[in-house]
């Protein structure tokens, strides 16, 4: 049996998609200088992670606030984390490259960092985990991907020529059938079976 912690940095992996996020983060940042680029990265892993961590420590009293049940969340997020591996395997861009290409760093990093990074699926995810695992579980799981996904988005330049935009997408794929199975899963496990 595979340890909880790395059950949930896979998961968090997945469902973060860092990949996907680099390619968009490419695409959209390839007009600006290295500094400009980098910081963008920063402020959007930064993004991520402060909407991460408030729904890490609140997410449960949310679902209170709004007289939402586990078992409810887990079905609704099973549906949005099979949506998302849907368009994963199909190679659907998960966001509109084209809108994002002018605007400045700061919106940028807004963009990226959510909903593309922390989207429904991730604050989905973070919500069910936490009340699974714990929150101290929960929170090194999702500060492992977050960092390894700032390390990726800052040395975007060099690393994109090294993966190359096909590995990308078969390693997206892959992580898009993975995304799919955990949405099942929440969506048995919200119904009881």
């Amino acid at each position: 049996m595979v340890d909880p912690f790395y059950q949930l940095v896979v998961l968090f992996f997945v469902i973060f998609d860092p990949l996907a996020s680099f390619v968009v983060f490419m695409v959209a940042t390839r007009k600006m200088e290295t500094r400009q680029r980098k910081i963008t990265a920063l402020l959007a892993v930064g993004v991520a992670a402060s909407l991460s961590f408030l729904v890490l420590f609140f997410g449960q009293t949310l679902l209170e606030l709004f007289n939402t049940e586990i078992p409810e969340f887990q079905i609704a997020g099973g549906i949005i984390l099979g949506i998302l591996g849907v368009k994963m395997v199909l190679g659907y861009s998960l966001t509109d490259v084209d809108k994002l290409k002018d605007n400045s760093g700061w919106a940028l990093a807004s963009i990226i960092g959510t909903p593309l990074l922390t989207g429904p699926a991730a604050i989905t995810s973070i919500i069910l985990s936490a009340h699974e695992y714990g929150k101290s579980i929960t929170g090194l799981a999702v500060g492992v991907v977050l960092l390894g996904t700032a390390v990726l988005f800052y040395n975007a330049e060099h690393l994109r020529k090294i993966l190359g935009k096909i590995l990308i997408q078969v390693i997206s794929t892959i992580l898009g059938l993975i995304t799919l199975s955990w949405g099942v899963k929440y969506i048995l496990q919200g119904i009881g079976l």
